[in-house]
């Protein structure tokens, strides 16, 4: 193994303890919480090397959404393969986005509330936020009618998943209907009786 190569992987590593400090640090105590004071002391290094790897705490938010966006998309194939019918499907996956955000809220908020820089949207989003978006696109996908612009229609799921998470989270929605709220948003894609 040559120095250099010692050094990437000790780079890689380095930024790989930052981010997953932060992540537990932010779901603990939330992203307020989150420093890069309080994140050298966790971690054992100093501020410096935190900023020889991240511009401040924006990027390692970003950081963050990045890889939790790999996470999603696993939660989400998981959920989309393991369902029958594109209802079952829609279902499965809205399952799934919902227990994810109750889960995981600190990462759910970098992932899909909070202000990061990063292009979302775009052909040079990290491959990541494209997977996450593709999973969602896999589940819409066979109830697309003839016409109907697929990116389009999964976005617009989206949104109603996002909607009733935020909504319930910040307790304007009572969580006991959400199964309720789930099934109509999903029975409007996908009328009862259709496969």
């Amino acid at each position: 193994m040559t120095i250099q190569t010692r050094r990437e992987r000790e780079r890689a590593e380095r930024e790989r303890l930052i981010v997953t400090a932060a992540r537990e640090l932010a779901e603990a105590e939330g992203w307020g919480a989150v420093t890069t004071r309080r994140l050298a002391h966790r971690i054992e290094y100093s501020q410096p090397v935190l900023y020889s790897h991240f511009k401040g705490k924006g990027a390692i938010m970003a950081a963050v959404a990045v890889q939790g966006c790999a996470d999603f998309a696993a939660e989400m194939r998981a959920a989309r393969t393991g369902a029958g019918s594109p209802r079952e499907t829609l279902a499965a996956v809205g399952g799934a986005y919902t227990t994810f955000a109750r889960r995981r809220p600190a990462l759910y908020d970098a992932m899909f509330t909070l202000a990061v820089d990063l292009p979302f949207a775009t052909p040079e989003a990290p491959a990541a936020l494209r997977e996450a978006f593709g999973e969602l696109l896999q589940a819409v996908r066979p109830i697309v009618a003839e016409g109907e612009d697929t990116g389009l229609l999964t976005e617009t799921y989206w949104a109603g998943l996002h909607g009733l998470v935020t909504l319930m989270r910040s307790g304007r929605l009572p969580e006991e209907a959400h199964e309720q709220r789930l099934a109509l948003l999903i029975g409007h894609l996908v009328p009862p009786g259709t496969n």
